[in-house]
């Protein structure tokens, strides 16, 4: 079985862009196939575990490490990050596996870092609130972070709890509110992150105003990220919903994403990233980039989005790339998506340029190919429903349009403008259609 599935996802990779979209109709009809179908079972402490069963022979010996026990006061005043970081390394440190218990309670913390690897697998269930003081000076030395998970393995959290940012400080001071500080590298923390971890499911949480992102996996391997809520206003800044970089395997599921800006932001080194279930708006939808900025060789590939509900954003699914990077966003498929009154529903921008001066003209560029757009219908809020502004001396090649339909607000006709671009022969049933098409 394994030599079969390698040789299927051999021929994805070097097909032409002509053959995509009939692979990819040929690969969905095979159930073995996991780079297309998120799989049934959830894989946590290297196992297979059917979702809704327990193993009671392990709850019986975990050992539940509550954050009181260390000191934790939970008073609305007190920093209990000392308390969580006590808590942290009895569980981390045993070789017996531990649920580390946050209880119905508000606790207050600081920055804090959680570090691996453990001794034994860890849960940590989330019960009650964790809130961020708002006083920005306390973040001079975290490197833009807030709640920070490093080099851990076989680690679930869980627990339908909230984690609170108390970001409407940081927002009123960002760079895209006051235009006269300038933008740099020194900006608001990410309320949860985690880096350089494996095996890990997070579900079944909520997290609202966070200082930026709301959540970052970063170099991670096999993750599940399902049940969450994230919540943020329309206009605060950069506060992506689920930034994925560097990352592969990832499966982020039935989720609600209403924010300032990405609901799913892709960024380089991220593959196999399968989005389902996700209810995505306000915000600036399910994007893949920006990629090659500064010159950057940034890679993404093997994503797929199905099933999602995008309404009030300001783009819906979209590509992004900077002029002068290179690499590539290949064999990426969006499928089953329904539009509500979204200003830009599908974009490839190739000529990204999110600042205030005017981007210089470059000859090189991101390559995106085999991009698959199928089943997606819904309502623009703008005249041009469909936007393909891709490079001159890079375009894009392998697109495939099946079944898209997408109107005016009023049911009036909608616009596409498209240049620089080679569709794949497997374009039919598209509203509105680009002058290219045949």
């Amino acid at each position: 079985m394994k030599k079969v599935f390698f040789v299927i996802i051999f021929t994805i990779l070097v097909s032409s862009p002509s053959c995509f979209a009939n692979e990819y109709q040929k690969l969905q009809n095979l159930k073995n196939v996991e780079i297309l179908r998120r799989p049934k079972t959830s894989t946590v402490n290297n196992r297979k575990l059917t979702k809704g069963r327990i193993n009671s022979a392990r709850e019986a010996s975990m050992q539940t490490v509550n954050v009181d026990d260390f000191g934790a006061k939970a008073d609305g005043r007190t920093d209990d990050s000392q308390a969580f970081k006590k808590a942290w390394s009895k569980a981390c440190s045993s070789s017996q596996q531990s649920r580390i218990l946050i209880p119905n309670k508000t606790y207050y913390i600081n920055p804090i870092n959680f570090t691996g690897p453990c001794k034994s697998a860890i849960k940590l269930e989330i019960r009650g609130t964790i809130e961020a003081f708002p006083d920005t000076s306390l973040y001079e030395k975290s490197q833009r972070r807030w709640i920070f998970f490093e080099k851990v393995r076989n680690f679930e959290v869980y627990g339908g709890g909230t984690i609170n940012g108390n970001g409407q400080v940081w927002w009123k001071i960002s760079c895209k509110v006051k235009k006269t500080k300038p933008c740099n590298d020194k900006g608001a923390p990410t309320a949860l992150t985690f880096y350089n971890c494996t095996n890990l499911r997070v579900t079944n949480l909520r997290i609202k105003n966070p200082q930026q992102m709301h959540m970052n996996f970063q170099s991670c391997e096999n993750v599940e990220a399902s049940k969450l809520t994230l919540t943020a206003p329309e206009k605060s800044p950069n506060t992506d919903g689920i930034h994925v970089t560097k990352t592969r395997n990832i499966n982020i599921t039935n989720s609600v994403i209403k924010t300032g800006d990405d609901c799913i932001s892709i960024v380089d080194g991220s593959r196999k990233v399968h989005a389902t279930g996700i209810v995505c708006g306000p915000g600036h939808g399910i994007s893949i980039g920006s990629l090659g900025k500064n010159g950057a060789m940034d890679h993404v590939s093997n994503v797929f989005v199905n099933g999602a509900t995008i309404s009030g954003t300001t783009n819906g699914v979209r590509i992004k790339t900077w002029q002068g990077g290179s690499g590539y966003a290949k064999n990426i498929v969006f499928e089953n998506v329904l539009m509500h009154n979204v200003t830009n529903p599908i974009i490839i921008d190739q000529n990204y340029c999110d600042q205030d001066k005017p981007c210089q003209h470059q000859k090189s560029a991101v390559q995106v190919k085999n991009v698959v757009y199928k089943n997606i219908r819904g309502t623009s809020a703008s005249e041009v429903a469909m936007k393909f502004d891709c490079s001159r001396t890079v375009p894009c090649k392998g697109i495939v349009l099946q079944n898209v339909h997408l109107t005016g607000k009023a049911g009036g006709n909608a616009k596409a403008k498209c240049r620089n671009l080679k569709f794949d022969h497997r374009v039919s049933s598209i509203s509105p259609r680009c002058p290219l098409m045949k």
